[in-house]
């Protein structure tokens, strides 16, 4: 029997996080796959509730059901997107896959090569924001960073408005 692929798809729910999510979907994932979205919250001063908990080792696997209500995500600190719970959702149910999603708290650049290691995953897409050559020079680019430094194949979708 083989072993379950574990698909990860980064998302910040930006829309070149969603196309590298419907291009995942139409894609790579496949029948009995582990999809897993992981989202990347910026580091705070939590108070209070469970991120302060997950900070370092990252989220619990949140299960599709748990994560299409906005209450739970909240106790996350992450939005709540209708649009990505419905594409996972028809996926899951067309590909008869699992769906799950693990919250990082920090530079997405490190939590997505942690992530790779951590879950451990198969292969990453992830979405391209389409920066120019000079502000990906200062500001850096998440995904030329996860290509080079994370140790599983890495998929960089183009996002085309």
């Amino acid at each position: 029997m083989a072993t379950k692929r574990r698909i990860g798809v980064a998302i910040d729910f930006s829309s070149s996080s969603k196309s590298a999510l419907k291009w995942a979907m139409e894609n790579v994932i496949r029948q009995d796959d582990h999809l897993i979205l992981i989202n990347i919250q910026p580091e705070g001063n939590y108070e209070k509730g469970e991120m302060q908990l997950w900070e370092s080792i990252g989220s619990p696997f949140v299960p599709l059901i748990e994560f299409s209500d906005p209450a739970t995500m909240k106790k996350y600190g992450v939005k709540h997107d209708p649009e990505v719970v419905e594409i996972v959702s028809n996926g899951a149910k067309q590909k008869e896959v699992e769906v799950l999603m693990k919250v990082y708290w920090g530079d997405p650049r490190e939590k997505l090569c942690e992530a790779i290691d951590s879950i451990p995953l198969s292969c990453i897409i992830v979405g391209n924001r389409g920066l120019g050559k000079l502000k990906r020079a200062i500001m850096g680019s998440v995904s030329n960073y996860v290509v080079n430094n994370g140790s599983c194949a890495v998929t960089v979708v183009k996002h085309h408005e």
